[in-house]
């Protein structure tokens, strides 16, 4: 049985597990002819905490040649609704260019049996134009102030979880994983660096079958949290995050397949269920 304090801890390693990603999500693009830069994806996850279920969520993403949408949507199942009933959603969108994503638009919602909060941005190159939490948070002395420093140069959480790796090969190598990304999910502004770790082979219920590469995550906050605050101390302390990347077809963008975070009541564990993704064509002029 789900005791009531499981469910709250349930709820903040959830939490933390969407700091990594967003939260957070085919086939061997070298072999793909240089025209497809292009492709989809339809996934499912689950989520579990000691390998007891606690919730499913899903993930779209589309990009053509030359913009990109992605969107999110989630919520507790199993005995931990019971206790702790919660639904969130994101999306992200923005343009392609020369194969990198640049989002222009980023917002999130959550709801529990207390509140429903949602987050919107404005991003313009990078950096954060616009930006609110509604409702408006109350101030807390305790957090670290946000700076307009740390407002330039990052991603928002769910462009920031989908890899993009330069080059014409297969993507899938542990050069992948040698990168490191500012975020800043609308409250707090966080570093996430990767480290390559492993290859492995899964295989989705349905869909994607065949290699992912597996990154350590290293978590450092930078601002806009409370230091004091045992789940953020615990998540920068943390060397043994990992995440395995499969590729959406037609483009050389990796997303996460599954992403592992030890806990104290045992590993949480975000995994693809289904993982469908395919190559487009790339849309074609018209002439007069």
């Amino acid at each position: 049985m789900i005791s009531p304090r499981l469910a709250a801890s349930a709820r903040r390693a959830l939490g933390g597990l969407g700091m990594g990603l967003v939260t957070g999500l085919a086939v061997l693009l070298g072999s793909q002819p240089a025209a497809f830069a292009q492709g989809r994806l339809d996934a499912r996850y689950e989520a579990t905490l000691a390998g007891i279920p606690i919730g499913k969520g899903a993930w779209n993403i589309e990009i053509s040649d030359d913009v990109f949408s992605a969107s999110a949507s989630g919520g507790t199942s199993g005995l931990l609704k019971a206790f702790s009933g919660g639904s969130g959603t994101g999306a992200a969108q923005g343009r392609v260019v020369g194969g990198a994503l640049v989002a222009s638009h980023y917002s999130a919602s959550t709801t529990t049996a207390k509140k429903t909060e949602a987050i919107r941005m404005v991003l313009a190159g990078g950096n954060i134009k616009e930006f609110a939490i509604e409702p408006e948070p109350p101030v807390d002395a305790d957090r670290l102030p946000v700076t307009e420093a740390h407002r330039r140069g990052v991603y928002d959480p769910m462009t920031g979880s989908m890899l993009r790796v330069p080059g014409n090969g297969d993507p899938l190598t542990p050069e992948a994983c040698r990168v490191g990304a500012g975020i800043f999910d609308g409250r707090m502004r966080y570093d996430l660096k990767l480290d390559f770790k492993r290859m492995e082979t899964v295989k989705a219920e349905k869909g994607y079958r065949g290699p992912v590469v597996v990154c350590a995550v290293y978590f450092t906050p930078v601002s806009g949290y409370i230091p004091d605050r045992p789940v953020i101390k615990y998540l920068a302390a943390q060397r043994n995050i990992e995440i395995a990347f499969a590729p959406v077809a037609g483009t050389r963008i990796l997303v996460p397949f599954w992403m592992k975070i030890p806990t104290p009541l045992g590993p949480a564990m975000l995994e693809a269920t289904q993982f469908i993704t395919q190559a487009t064509p790339p849309r074609v002029a018209k002439t007069q």
